[in-house]
């Protein structure tokens, strides 16, 4: 099956484009919609949609530190279902949790315990001097306990170019836009003081005049006036601008001056969701899918609107004015609607938006009234009018439509949201494709269908409707066509095994999570640092600012949504040599928030340069370089031919890395990797073979939508889908963080596993002998699990199995096969073994199979580079 159109939005800044340095590594064809190599002169920017044990947790460098675990999600349907274990912590079935509980703590043992987020970093003045500057350092004021806004792979930078711009490490930075969208930091309500020559903030790093006023911009170097506001006796004066004194704040202005974030339930009200709903479902699925509808509406808050369409060869609108019983108007699906057919709609006497405070009875006696499917035909033949339905539901949000408690007509403001719940593929009407493949028109069929699908949620981005498709079932949905809707509309396309639990809970996420609109993303770097390359959910914006700053470099992103769970990937390289002490950088994000706040936040970060090699690997950050790298390495491996050549050049990645900053051993041809960069390299050697480069998922479709996931995942997702995070369980309730090799797999032990997109749960034969120990080892991991991913969205499925069972492959696939290596490798790299006996430790090593994957070291050594000992 083909793969979704990748709409690459590929642009080059004006600027004379350095000589890039050589590599082993190969560099795409040099046209526009592929995504650029490793190095790049050109910029791309990447629409696709697509905390383990941590030697070093990132540092965060704006404002401050702290990783959550609020993150995005899909569901796989490539594994059976789980076994069946009695579970004493939560029912299987519905009501689901309708927000994230409060997190209870969790114990873990004094060797090992769960990732925190490290200390702030220290900087020292490098600012130039001006008269009375302020600002020496930010050492004490940076907030403690933030979420990262801006995380960069190295905490310094290289002054010389060319070591610098070495293109298999890369220097760049995760940029989370969203991230507290709904409560959002100190909050600044007056017009910003901008640099009149290149557009920049007054911010902390600025140095001021404080007989004047006058600032200096930290990215151009010129001085700006600040109306008076700015004259003060001292700096300490100075610190009552929140500008002044924090690294990151926001500017927010409302209609009515009122505060940008004041929990007004009314203006969240007028931002409706309406559920598209597939009717073409076997029993089985619908019962399923019942159950879940019933607990979605029973979570949602009292003033939320909601409306519900049903699509199978016609669309049904309901009525939630109708008491007593189920009505709907009903539309064809062979067309998209006519005006006049809308028109008699939306200005009838049905009413198809209603707060759930006046509806619910009647919503649930909607989807009691349901029907299975009753035609003989097998479900990729029947007939789904996808697109028509949405169609409609984007006319029922646009309005005028009455508002059932006060009999008004009211416009819909913030960002609306359109859940499509489907069990199949879009085969009747606009945007269909034939139902079998072997149709001799499909491949044009395809291609138009998906034209007409990616127009539709351009369509719904431009009314502020964010449609998320929510498919499951074992029917194939044809995911090239479907994904298109979700992600031109700035929404999110996941897949389910069934409509069950895990897509409950997707259901109320996906209703729950706070998003703003009309997002702009303007970056700005000093000291010739330009961008090459940015990924994430955006495109390019022709932003023309030359009357007002006569010399504004800043590169502009149109985001398609703004939400907490997203993140945007920037490549960076130097022009020439750096001269200065710090360079600066700055991201200002303007959106529209829920309660219909105009809001720019702004951020701005400094960096120290150093001359030292040493002390900038001593600043990278493993893990967020890790990020970087699997994201530039999957926005090229659109299919699962090129994924096997993007393993290739993660090979090639570690030996230029050995080659241009370890070292080379006495007499030998072999290199030895940078201990300072000691968990990188077992970093990418999850990432090769991985689900994201490797063969664990063999469809694909569910490899398409896990790629596009990932590619506008935020950090901690980012992270967790390239490395899993195993926790083993002890004795008490207690969990162990161990690596993510297969010596965990120890038959008296249960073990967690963390995988992003998917969390196992594994019982060894010995402990599930034992029902009683079992089942309180079950009932802690379940816990866990819950809790590690209770903000994520979209939601991961949790299986769990036992030692030997047919499931138990998905997990071992997972691990690092260490097995094979010598014991004083394997103690070194895990720890654990130590404490186990000698017979325990015999009783491991017979447990496992051979098979022919090279363990970590292994593929090091393969490479002719020496692995770095575990710090």
């Amino acid at each position: 099956m083909a793969n979704p159109t990748q709409p690459n939005v590929g642009f080059t800044p004006e600027r004379e484009s350095a000589n890039p340095e050589k590599s082993p590594i190969p560099s795409p064809p040099n046209f526009v919609p592929s995504p650029p190599g490793f190095p790049s002169p050109k910029l791309h920017l990447q629409q696709d949609q697509a905390s383990s044990r941590s030697v070093k947790t990132p540092s965060v460098l704006s404002p401050a530190n702290g990783v959550t675990t609020g993150s995005s999600i899909p569901h796989l349907s490539t594994p059976p279902g789980p076994p069946v274990f009695t579970s004493p912590v939560r029912p299987a079935a519905v009501p689901f949790r309708t927000s994230p509980a409060s997190p209870q703590p969790l114990a873990f043992s004094s060797g090992s315990s769960l990732p925190t987020s490290s200390s702030p970093l220290q900087f020292s003045n490098g600012s130039f001097e001006l008269q009375q500057q302020v600002s020496d350092s930010i050492d004490d004021k940076v907030p403690v306990g933030e979420s990262s806004f801006v995380l960069f792979s190295a905490r310094k930078i290289l002054k010389q170019k060319k070591q610098a711009n070495v293109p298999s490490l890369g220097f760049g930075a995760l940029v989370s836009p969203g991230r507290e969208v709904s409560m959002g930091p100190q909050v600044i309500q007056r017009d910003p003081h901008r640099c009149q020559s290149c557009g920049a903030y007054a911010n902390i790093y600025c140095n001021i005049l404080l007989g004047s006023g006058q600032w200096q911009c930290v990215i151009c170097r010129k001085l700006n006036g600040s109306d008076g506001e700015y004259i003060a006796h001292s700096k300490e004066d100075l610190r009552r601008f929140l500008e002044l004194s924090s690294t990151m704040f926001d500017y927010a202005q409302t209609e009515n001056k009122r505060p940008g974030f004041v929990p007004v339930s009314d203006s969240r009200m007028s931002a409706p969701i309406v559920l598209v709903i597939d009717e073409c479902l076997d029993e089985p699925h619908l019962h399923h899918l019942q159950s879940s509808l019933h607990a979605f509406v029973d979570s949602l808050p009292p003033t939320t609107r909601l409306g519900i369409v049903l699509y199978g060869r016609t669309v049904s609108v309901y009525d939630l004015s109708e008491e007593s019983m189920a009505s709907a108007d009903v539309l064809p699906g062979e067309k998209s609607p006519s005006q006049e057919s809308l028109k008699a709609l939306i200005y009838g006497t049905g009413i198809y938006l209603s707060p759930m405070h006046a509806s619910l009875a009647v919503a649930h006696s909607i989807f009691s009234s349901l029907r299975a499917y009753k035609l003989n035909i097998p479900e990729a033949s029947r007939d789904r009018c996808l697109g028509t339905a949405v169609e409609v539901a984007l006319a029922i949000i646009q309005g005028p439509s009455a508002d059932l408690s006060r009999g008004v007509v009211k416009r819909s403001g913030g960002n609306s949201r359109i859940i499509v719940c489907a069990g199949g593929p879009n085969t009747y009407g606009p945007g269909s494709v034939p139902h079998s493949f072997s149709h001799p028109n499909y491949p044009y069929r395809e291609k138009t269908a998906i034209k007409w699908m990616e127009n539709l949620g351009s369509e719904a981005h431009r009314h502020n409707t964010i449609i998320d498709v929510l498919c499951a079932g074992t029917c194939p949905v044809r995911v090239p066509i479907l994904h298109p809707l979700a992600k031109t509309s700035g929404g999110v396309f996941v897949l389910h095994d069934d409509f069950g639990e895990a897509f409950g809970v997707n259901l109320q996420r996906a209703s729950a999570r706070s998003a703003g609109s009309h997002g702009l993303l303007e970056l700005r770097t000093s000291d010739n640092i330009v961008i090459t390359q940015v990924i994430g959910p955006g495109e390019e914006s022709h932003v023309d600012t030359h009357e007002t700053f006569k010399n504004d470099t800043a590169l502009y992103i149109q985001m398609l949504s703004v939400e907490e769970t997203q993140s945007f990937s920037l490549s960076m390289e130097t022009e020439g040599d750096i001269k200065s002490d710090f360079v600066f950088f700055q991201f200002a994000i303007q959106y529209s928030n829920v309660y219909q706040a105009d809001v720019s936040r702004v951020i701005t970060v400094r960096l120290p340069t150093v001359d030292s090699i040493s002390a900038y690997l001593e600043s990278v950050q493993d893990e967020v370089a890790t990020v970087l790298i699997a994201k530039r390495t999957l926005l090229r491996a659109k299919n699962h031919s090129d994924a096997i050549d993007m393993r290739s050049t993660i090979d090639e990645r570690i030996k230029d890395i050995a080659l241009k900053f370890g070292s080379q051993l006495p007499k030998s041809k072999l290199h030895s990797f940078p201990k300072e960069l000691a968990l990188l390299p077992e970093l990418l050697f999850h990432l090769r073979r991985g689900p994201l480069l490797g063969s664990i998922i063999g469809h694909e479709d569910e490899r398409s939508v896990l790629r596009n996931l990932f590619l506008n995942a935020s950090f901690d997702l980012s992270l967790r889908m390239v490395a899993p995070r195993c926790l083993m369980h002890r004795e008490g309730g207690t969990f162990e963080e161990l690596p993510a090799y297969d010596l965990a797999m120890q038959s008296d032990a249960a073990v967690v596993l963390d995988h992003g997109t998917d969390v196992f749960i594994w019982l060894g034969a010995e402990l599930a002998a034992d029902e009683g120990r079992s089942a309180a080892a079950l009932a802690a991991c379940r816990t866990l699990a819950e809790e590690l991913t209770e903000c994520r969205f979209p939601a991961p499925r949790i299986l769990a199995f036992k030692e030997g069972s047919s499931q138990a492959r998905y997990f071992v696939s997972r691990l690092i096969p260490a097995h094979k290596d010598p014991p004083y490798e394997q103690e070194a790299r895990f720890p654990q073994l130590r404490s186990l006996t000698s017979e325990q430790r015999t009783k491991l090593k017979a447990s496992f199979v051979h098979f022919d994957d090279p363990s970590f070291c292994e593929w090091m050594r393969s490479l002719k580079v020496v692995p770095p000992q575990p710090s």
